[in-house]
């Protein structure tokens, strides 16, 4: 409610005045929608939470405000989801909770009013059969929990909206066959990611279907009545392989499990001595490849179903596609017929074993379809620009770092043009004669030499000024001059002979 609304009810209602109009009136007054500015009797409102759970509700209140985000209507009597159960459109409503009721039909395009719903609760209910269009509207939904109800039947088309659906809890139901249209039918749910179908009356599900969804998400299908045969036991045995956690969390839920009991007739070539290592090919588009199950004999002519996983399907050896050029023959060898380059990736073949197998050993091969020169060409082709990108940038970068450090020392050392004796200028061209030299000792004229001393010697040039005669810059009197690294000390004009100078 408004504060001011909230304040002046509170002045009206002391001075004896009723509580209900006078709320009206105010809300009237200050432009409040009476939904907006009024909380349902049988509700407890905190902020844009709305819970009226446990209050015996046989009917769902109509009266909910269009503020709330999260309605709770949980332990109550409802039975039925009219079309008509609330009055105007909850647009920011993103969970409803419906469980613990005895909800037994939902009329369709219930949940139009609630299009930004993300979670919807309808768990432990009397659910039988789920029709299609009942979740119309709820394009925005990302959980839907339906476990704990009687559902024995899924019509074509029950999730045809739900496009951003990622989990779906179906556990403890009383469904006989898996909910395999989730996955193809169109309009379906293109996203999910967990489907938890445990505790239902299944006996049987689609191998070849569950090897190829469980690479994308987790599937629960623990404590059904399944039956333990060679492609099921294939199944496990791969997922356990895998570590796949749907079986690993609920190990003990399976059938197989220890000794199945199936002897040796799911097993039979099974070679449980080899050594598996890992199997690489590479070959050309449009050549024949043909692949060798991981640890079965390859002499044998029979064997039980043998399933291939592969980068863009799942094939095995009881079906015969004859628009495939993927096949399997009868001993679990797989034939790859005018390969093409989306056939390149991991190839797994997965098949009952006569024991189990570690998740270090090799079970996959890895097949590349392409020219192996060429991948090689292109990839030192990339190396090689790079290397040659990284030559040209380290060679650029030192020479602008040596352009610098050599402007740096001509422009920004401590020597200065000096005036001459008689008051004239030395001449414009003799800036850099004398380098770090000592300021007395050019007075004195004399200079000092110690090895690390550069000095530019360059004939002068003309004056600047016009009619000043120009004047040598060092004094070369005698024939040799003191040399530039020599190490020690004497005046300009010694001669190198002289043997006081020699080291």
């Amino acid at each position: 409610m408004h504060p001011s609304a909230s304040l002046l009810m509170t002045v009206i209602g002391g001075g004896g005045c009723p509580l209900a109009p006078a709320a009206l009136l105010l809300s009237l007054c200050l432009g409040l929608p009476s939904s907006v500015s009024s909380c349902s009797s049988s509700c407890l409102c905190a902020s844009d939470i709305i819970s009226c759970s446990g209050r015996y509700l046989s009917a769902l209140p109509s009266d909910v405000p269009s503020y709330a985000t999260r309605l709770d209507l949980s332990h109550n009597a409802i039975t039925v989801l009219p079309v008509d159960w609330i009055s105007q459109p909850l647009g920011r409503l993103v969970s409803l909770v419906l469980s613990r009721n005895d909800i037994s039909e939902i009329e369709v395009n219930v949940f139009t009013l609630t299009p930004r719903l993300h979670h919807l609760d309808l768990s432990s209910n009397r659910l039988t059969t789920l029709n299609s269009s009942i979740f119309t509207g709820l394009k925005e939904l990302k959980e839907l929990l339906l476990f704990g109800n009687q559902i024995a039947q899924i019509n074509p088309g029950a999730f045809s909206d739900l496009h951003s659906l990622q989990r779906l809890y179906l556990s403890g139901n009383r469904l006989v066959a898996f909910p395999l249209g989730l996955y193809w039918e169109p309009g379906g749910p293109y996203n999910l990611s967990f489907l938890d179908v445990s505790y239902n009356r299944l006996p049987k599900v689609p191998i070849q279907s569950l090897l190829s969804l469980s690479q994308h998400g987790e599937i629960y299908v623990q404590e059904n009545p399944l039956v333990c045969d060679c492609a099921f036991l294939a199944l496990l045995q791969y997922w356990m392989w895998k570590q796949y956690r749907p079986l690993v969390d609920f190990i003990g839920g399976y059938p197989c499990g220890g000794d199945s009991g199936l002897g040796s007739e799911c097993r039979p070539e099974v070679a449980p001595d080899v050594s598996l290592e890992e199997q690489t090919y590479q070959i050309e588009p449009g050549r024949w490849l043909r692949l060798s199950c991981p640890g079965l004999v390859s002499a044998a002519t029979t064997s039980p179903v043998v399933f291939w996983v592969t980068p863009r399907t799942v094939v095995n050896s009881s079906t015969d596609d004859p628009n495939s050029h993927l096949v399997v023959f009868p001993n679990g060898t797989l034939d790859i017929q005018s390969a093409l380059l989306e056939d390149s990736g991991v190839y797994m073949c997965v098949t009952a074993r006569r024991h189990k197998y570690d998740p270090s050993d090799f079970l996959e091969v890895r097949v590349t379809v392409g020219n192996l020169s060429t991948t090689s060409t292109n990839g030192l082709a990339r190396r090689s620009s790079a290397e040659h990108f990284n030559t040209a940038f380290t060679t650029l970068a030192s020479c602008v770092v040596s352009i610098i450090l050599v402007l740096l020392y001509l422009y920004l050392t401590p020597c200065r043009c000096r005036e001459s004796r008689s008051g004239g200028s030395r001449g414009c061209g003799g800036r850099a004669i004398i380098v770090c030299s000592d300021p007395r000792e050019v007075e004195s004229g004399h200079r000092r030499s110690n090895g690390k001393r550069v000095a530019f010697l360059e004939p002068q040039v003309e004056d600047c000024v016009t009619g000043v005669p120009k004047t040598p810059g060092v004094n070369f009197g005698h024939a040799a001059t003191e040399g530039i690294l020599k190490n020690g000390s004497r005046t300009v004009g010694q001669s190198l002979a002289d043997p006081a100078n020699i080291a």
